[in-house]
C-alpha cells in the first residue's frame, strides 16, 4: 500500500506520500515487491500524478525503470467524501468523481480501483445499500468503456454483501477482501467466500484485533489458515497488497522487507494448502 515505505507525513497512518512519492518505487524494488497501490485521497489530490497527464508520464516511467507495477488504487478520497452522505447536488459530484478517476486510471493502464465503505463511509442502512447499488450500476458502461474494475471494500456483513452484489448488473464489480477489518468485526473467513466467494477480485493483507486495530502480521485476530485455504478454493488469481501496521519510523525499508517475507509464506499456504 502507497506510504507504507516512507515515513508519515503529518501524523497520518495511511495517505498520499506528498513529499517522497516518487522515493517509493526504488524503495518498492528493494523491498522486493512488484506492485504498489496509488491512494487517492483529499490530502494529496492537488499533487497527485494522476490529476495531470504529465504525472501520469512521470508516474509510469519511474515504473519502468524500476520495474514495479501501479495496477490499483484506494480511493480513499471517498472517506473523506463518501458516497452515502450527501444531498443529491453534492452526490452528483461525488459519482462524478470516481467515473473520472476510473478514466485516468485507464489512461494510466491501471485495472482497479478499490471503493471503501468502511467507517466514515459505511454503509448503515438500507437507503445507504440503495444508494450504492444505483450509482454502481450507472457505472456499468463507464466499466465496459475502461476496463477499470470496482473493487468494493465494506463493514457490511457476509449476508448483506452478497445481497449488495447480487443486485449489482456488471462482472466487473467486485470484492475487496480485507482481512484485518474482516477480524476486527468478527467475520470468519470460510462464512464469507461460502456468501460471495466467487466475486473476491483483490486482496489487502492485514491483521487487526476483534473490535480494535491494527497490528502487525501474526499478532491479531485475522485467521491467515482459513483465508488462504479459501482463497486456495476459489483458485485466486490476484496480488497481494501489504496494507499492514507500521513499523518503526524510520526503518520503513527493514519493515517492508519483514513484511514481504510474511507474505510469502502465506503464499506457499497458498499453493500447499
Amino acid at each position: 500500500m502507497q506510504g507504507r515505505l516512507v515515513p508519515p507525513e503529518a501524523g497520518r497512518f495511511q495517505s498520499f506520500p506528498r513529499s517522497r512519492w516518487r522515493d517509493e518505487f526504488p524503495l518498492a524494488a528493494a523491498a522486493g515487491l512488484d506492485t504498489i497501490e496509488w491512494i487517492f485521497d483529499a490530502y494529496g489530490e492537488d499533487i497527485n500524478p494522476l490529476c495531470s497527464d504529465s504525472g501520469l508520464d512521470e508516474m509510469q516511467a519511474l515504473c519502468r525503470r524500476h520495474e514495479i507495477k501501479v495496477e490499483s488504487v484506494c480511493a480513499d478520497w471517498f472517506m473523506d467524501f463518501p458516497l452515502v452522505e450527501a444531498d443529491p447536488v453534492e452526490a452528483g459530484r461525488r459519482w462524478r468523481k470516481l467515473e473520472w478517476l476510473m478514466e485516468r486510471c485507464a489512461q494510466a493502464h491501471i485495472g482497479r480501483v478499490v471503493v471503501p465503505f468502511v467507517d466514515a463511509s459505511a454503509m448503515r442502512s438500507d437507503e445507504h445499500m440503495t444508494t450504492v447499488v444505483a450509482g454502481i450500476n450507472r457505472l456499468g458502461r463507464v466499466i465496459e468503456r475502461t476496463h477499470v474494475e470496482l473493487h468494493l471494500e465494506t463493514a457490511l456483513s457476509p449476508t448483506a454483501f452478497a445481497k449488495l452484489l447480487a443486485k449489482t448488473n456488471h462482472p466487473g464489480v467486485k470484492v475487496n477482501y480485507d482481512s484485518g477489518n474482516s477480524a476486527a468485526l468478527g467475520f470468519e473467513p470460510r462464512a464469507e467466500f461460502a456468501a460471495y466467494g466467487s466475486r473476491v477480485g483483490s486482496v489487502h493483507l492485514k491483521d487487526r484485533v476483534l473490535g480494535a486495530g491494527t497490528v502487525p502480521l501474526g499478532q491479531g485476530d485475522t485467521d491467515f489458515s482459513s483465508l488462504f485455504q479459501c482463497l486456495a478454493g476459489i483458485r485466486y488469481p490476484g496480488d497481494f497488497i501489504l496494507q499492514v501496521a507500521r513499523g518503526v519510523e524510520g526503518e520503513e525499508l527493514e519493515w517492508a522487507r519483514h513484511n514481504v517475507a510474511a507474505g510469502h509464506k502465506m503464499l506457499r499456504a497458498l499453493e500447499n494448502p
